[in-house]
């Protein structure tokens, strides 16, 4: 079983985090509204995977009723974020090696197609490829990496958007967010995450331009060399 190395969010008192979100949710809530909160504060590291979720707390947190979380909870099972074990509760799931290989083989097949079909984008879907490349230039210089590593989410799911589908969109969200979980455990996320700086930079320029070709290679090989480093943290 991988060990979390970094509980430094964990610490934190997230208690305090959810008031804040309660705010966008409506009394009662929706379970899909819910689910969303939760979503972020999992993939931000406030609940570190093998976390269980009290549901007390979180509804007490949260100011929704037993049926509304246990929505969420359904809805983020079935994405792949939490596990539910009988007789000791839900639980922020722990992925594994086939995990990784699967979610890498999806990404391929709907990031390569969103960047090869660049020439139909919608308008604004390149630039929003820039604004995560400099949001992660930015937070680098920083030595923020855990926000370099969001900003990273936020490139890919800018390269989804190149599709101009909804459902791309969508699926490749929720793909990051499961393979968020892994990018929590690692023990060096500078190590991770900075030669992908230039990489993503190359692919937008690539992009920017019109090189469709030369964009799709670049980021097939970003995404053997990234499913690879991930798969040798379980090695380890």
């Amino acid at each position: 079983m991988l060990l979390c190395v970094t509980r430094a969010a964990a610490a934190d008192d997230w208690t305090l985090r959810l008031a804040d979100d309660r705010a966008q949710l409506d009394r009662g809530g929706y379970g899909e509204r819910v689910a969303e909160v939760l979503r972020d504060r999992i993939t931000e590291g406030v609940f570190p995977p093998g976390t269980r979720l009290s549901e007390e707390a979180l509804r007490e947190a949260l100011g929704v009723s037993r049926n509304t979380l246990r929505e969420a909870f359904r809805l983020l099972s079935h994405e792949g974020l939490l596990t539910h074990e009988f007789n000791r509760g839900v639980f922020v799931r722990e992925l594994t090696a086939e995990d990784v290989r699967d979610l890498y083989a999806i990404r391929r097949i709907l990031e390569g197609a969103a960047v090869r079909g660049v020439a139909s984008a919608p308008p604004g879907a390149v630039d929003r490829i820039r604004e995560a490349v400099e949001s992660a230039e930015e937070a680098a210089r920083r030595g923020a990496w855990v926000e370099v590593g969001t900003a990273n989410m936020r490139f890919h799911q800018a390269v989804a958007g190149l599709a101009g589908s909804r459902r791309v969109s969508e699926t490749v969200r929720r793909l990051l967010a499961e393979l968020r979980l892994v990018f929590l455990v690692m023990s060096a996320p500078r190590e991770f995450h900075e030669p992908y700086l230039r990489t993503n930079r190359a692919i937008y320029e690539m992009l920017a331009a019109g090189k469709a070709a030369e964009a799709d290679e670049a980021l097939a090989d970003y995404l053997d060399a990234a499913e690879e480093q991930l798969l040798a943290v379980f090695d380890r």
